[in-house]
Parts: C-alpha cells; sequence; structure tokens
C-alpha cells in the first residue's frame, strides 16, 4: 500500500469525527459537550479501529495499550481539572472572586471603559480559569455597561472575548491550559511561562489599541456598575483581607510548587477563609443540606462549595450569574470529553494514522519557523474541521510530537503552539461550540466580533514571528552515529 493511499485511509476517521461533531453542534450547540460530542468521538474511534484491523491487521492488544498509555498520560490533568473545579467554589463563596469584580468595577473609566474591560475580564478569567465563565457573568455586564456608554456591541465583544482568552491561556486553573501542557507532557507552570514570551506581547499590543479605540468615544454615568457593586458589598463581605487567599496561591506558584498541591492547598485556604469572612453564605449554603448545630452546617456548606455546582442568592438575576460557581461536578463533561479524544486519538496513534497525517505537512517542518507554522496552521484548522479546542488540542499535539522530538525542540515548543492556536482561535469559528456560544451569550454574530478580538488574532501571529526571530527556542544538538 502506498503512502498516498494510506494517507486517504487515515483521512476516513477524521472526516467522520468532523461530520458527527458538525452535526451534534448543529442540534445541540453548546450543550453537545454534554455527552454528544463525546459519542462522535467514541464511533470515530470505532471506524478507525475497524479500518485498522482490516486492512492493516492491527491486534486488538495495540489499541488496549495506546488507549492505557493516553489516558495515564492525563491522569494528573482530570486530578488537575477536579481540584479547578473545587478553587471556582471556594474562591466564589468565600469572596475572592467577588472582590476582584467588585475592585475591577471600581476602577472603569468611561474614556477608557474598553482597555478596562479588556483588563478586567483578563483578571477575572485568571483568577477562575474559565474564559466561558468570564464572559457569561463579567462579560454580558460590561456588554450592558458599554451599550450604555454608546460603544458598539462588536467593539465590547472583541474587549471581553480578548481579555477572558488571554487569562484562560496563563491562569494555571484553565483546563485548556491544564489539557495541552499535559498532553505535551510539560510541567505546567512551566509551559505558562513559556507562553508569556508570545501571550504577553499580543495582549499588550491588543490593550494599545482599545486605548486609542476607547478614547475615540464618549462616555456614560455607569449607574450599571454602581448596582452591581452595591449588590456584591450587601451579599459578601468584601474587604482587602481576601486578597490573601490568591497572594498565597501566587507566592505558592511563584515557589513553584506542583499544580495539584498549588490548588490543593489555595481551595484549602479559600475554604478557611470563607468560614471566618463569609460564615452567612456558608451557613446559607450548608442549610440547604443538612441541619443541626453549626458546625454541622458549616461543614456540609464547605463541602458543598467544593464539589457541587453553587448558586448564591444576591436579589439581582444579572449578579447571581456572577457568583455562581461549577465545583468538581462541573468538571465531569469536560473530563468525559477528554476521556473519548483519548480513545480517538489513541486508536488513530495506534493503527499509525497519525503518522499518515502528519506525512501531509512533512515537507514544511524541516525548518524552525516552518515547523511552528505548520502546527499553528493545524491547530487553527483542527479548530474549524472538529469544531472543539479540546479535541483540536489533543490532535495537534498527537500529530506533531514525534517531529518535535526527531529535530530536538522542547516539547514545552509545541505545547506553546497548540495552545497559541488551537485556543484562542476557537471562539472566531461560528460553527465552534466556543464561537456557538459566545455569540448566543453575548447576542452578538461571531463574524460581527471576531474582526474586534485582536489578542485571538494577534496570538497565532505572534506565536510564527517568535519562531522566525528564535527567540527562547532551544534546539538540542544531534548525536552524532
Amino acid at each position: 500500500m502506498t503512502d498516498r493511499q494510506r494517507t486517504l485511509i487515515a483521512l476516513i476517521p477524521m472526516g467522520v469525527v468532523v461530520m458527527l461533531l458538525a452535526t451534534t453542534i448543529v442540534i445541540w450547540g453548546a450543550d453537545s459537550i454534554a455527552g454528544s460530542s463525546q459519542v462522535a468521538l467514541l464511533v470515530g474511534a470505532g471506524v478507525c479501529m475497524a479500518l485498522s484491523t482490516w486492512l492493516y491487521k492491527t491486534p486488538w492488544k495495540a489499541f488496549e495499550k495506546a488507549i492505557m498509555e493516553n489516558i495515564g498520560e492525563v491522569a494528573i490533568a482530570i486530578l488537575i481539572l477536579f481540584m479547578i473545579g473545587a478553587i471556582s467554589g471556594t474562591w466564589t463563596a468565600s469572596g475572592v472572586v467577588p472582590a476582584f469584580i467588585y475592585y475591577g468595577l471600581k476602577i472603569i473609566s468611561p474614556k477608557v471603559f474598553l482597555l478596562t474591560a479588556c483588563a478586567l475580564c483578563a483578571i477575572v478569567s485568571v483568577m477562575t480559569g474559565s474564559s466561558w465563565s468570564t464572559i457569561a457573568t463579567v462579560g454580558v455586564a460590561l456588554l450592558g455597561i458599554g451599550r450604555a456608554e454608546g460603544f458598539s456591541d462588536a467593539m465590547t465583544a472583541g474587549a471581553i472575548i480578548s481579555g477572558a482568552y488571554f487569562g484562560d491561556k496563563i491562569s494555571p486553573l484553565s483546563d485548556t491550559t491544564v489539557l495541552a501542557s499535559s498532553v505535551n507532557k510539560v510541567d505546567l507552570f512551566v509551559h505558562i511561562r513559556y507562553m508569556m514570551l508570545t501571550t504577553v506581547p499580543s495582549f499588550v499590543i491588543t490593550l494599545i489599541i482599545f486605548t486609542i479605540l476607547g478614547l475615540t468615544h464618549g462616555g456614560g454615568s455607569g449607574d450599571e456598575m454602581k448596582v452591581y457593586s452595591s449588590v456584591l458589598s450587601s451579599t459578601f463581605h468584601i474587604t482587602p483581607w481576601i486578597m490573601v487567599v490568591p497572594a498565597f496561591t501566587g507566592y505558592l506558584i511563584w515557589r513553584r510548587k506542583p499544580a495539584v498541591l498549588v490548588l490543593s492547598l489555595s481551595a484549602l485556604a479559600a475554604a478557611i477563609a470563607a468560614i471566618f469572612l463569609q460564615p452567612d453564605i456558608i451557613k446559607s449554603i450548608g442549610s440547604g443540606v443538612t441541619e443541626g448545630s453549626n458546625a454541622r452546617v458549616y461543614f456540609a456548606g464547605i463541602i458543598e462549595s467544593i464539589y457541587n455546582s453553587v448558586s448564591i442568592e444576591t436579589g439581582n438575576a444579572d449578579v447571581n450569574q456572577l457568583v455562581s460557581s461549577r465545583g468538581m461536578v462541573g468538571m465531569m463533561n469536560t473530563v468525559f470529553l477528554i476521556l473519548c479524544a483519548m480513545c480517538f486519538g489513541a486508536s488513530m496513534k495506534a493503527s499509525g494514522m497519525i503518522a499518515d497525517l502528519a506525512r501531509i505537512m512533512a515537507p514544511l517542518t524541516r525548518t524552525r519557523t516552518g515547523l511552528v507554522t505548520s502546527t499553528v496552521v493545524t491547530g487553527t484548522g483542527m479548530v474549524g474541521m472538529v469544531s472543539d479546542q479540546y479535541l483540536a488540542i489533543i490532535l495537534t499535539s498527537n500529530l506533531y510530537r514525534d517531529t518535535y522530538e526527531k529535530e530536538g525542540y522542547e516539547p514545552r515548543l509545541l505545547s506553546r503552539s497548540v495552545e497559541d492556536s488551537a485556543t484562542v482561535t476557537s471562539p472566531l469559528f461560528p460553527w465552534s461550540s466556543c464561537g456557538m456560544t459566545q455569540a448566543t451569550i453575548l447576542s452578538v454574530p461571531t463574524l460581527v466580533y471576531a474582526p474586534f478580538s485582536f489578542f485571538n488574532l494577534l496570538s497565532p501571529m505572534m506565536s510564527i514571528l517568535m519562531a522566525i526571530i528564535g527567540w527562547k527556542i532551544i534546539r538540542r544538538k544531534q548525536e552524532k552515529s
């Protein structure tokens, strides 16, 4: 069988997955992550296994081994994802997230609204690790404020999405950041620090652009900001002391402690802070679970905020969304998707079809610039083909891992190139899960806000530019035979 024939066969399971994922997106929209996308991946894995067994006589044991290896590689990532869910709950219940939103809203000035909106979404996204949650909460509030102050929905939505995805990329709480680093076997904080070389310049340019655009517009009274601030301060005990928790977390990160340890201790610190600073909030959460002594109710409230989705009643429906958390339970769909994606990736790997697909891009990978460029193009193209950033990260990583190793480049270059493309471009495709979700949440069509999502547009180009320059790109010396 020729290489061309093998490549065409390798496109069959990929085509099946693309077709099924596109169908599930059309039918279920953003809810496709709840199960239908996972089924599509498993069907694609089945098609791959059937073709490989029939045409290549691949033994079943090879698939089992590949699946166990792939899932084993993301075992720590799954644990980190659950800890991210725990922090989502404890940081909200303790007042950390509300305090960040409260203080952030205080600094918004109409003359620099777009700049502040972008920066505020970045801060909240870093703290929560979720671009979706940031856009659905702070983003919706900022969109209303922007309309009141005369800014176009396209500009405001572009600022919101740019900030949210910047924060999502550099946050150790982000599921996509955890996934990109773990799939490529790169320490989480090493991955984040290396991404700063492309992410920070892109974000600085983005802030400059939004500053210029914002200064050309007038401003309003900002009454809505006052309402949000008032509701948050009346519901939570907003105090600078709560910043001890993120400061403690930052200290652990600075000391380069393992990600699981950092997240676990951060969740524990937030839980302790919640008991002392937000006793009424914890009591209200716990009283819905159990009755009895205060100790029993507080214990139930803390545990509930760690593992379960919690909504805190503030008397304002919009603010209720701001202070809702998903807990560990909220991570289950993502974990489910990752497991199914790893099964699909394992089947493609065991059958050799990953290598067959990589052969298409082989002529472009002989130079540093060509290798990074092809990775970025593939990562972006994967999002457009499979409509999902998680799968795009996994598939692109699997396609290029051996090539980066063979050429002597560090795996952190691959993990950064994948994130610079597969993660940040996901909301720019109208048919992707991210694009459909953000357009629905903000009520702004994807193609309307996309031209103003400057960070998302600049990030892939910055990755290629850094490859051209060669800054901090280290290549191991090839051993002489």
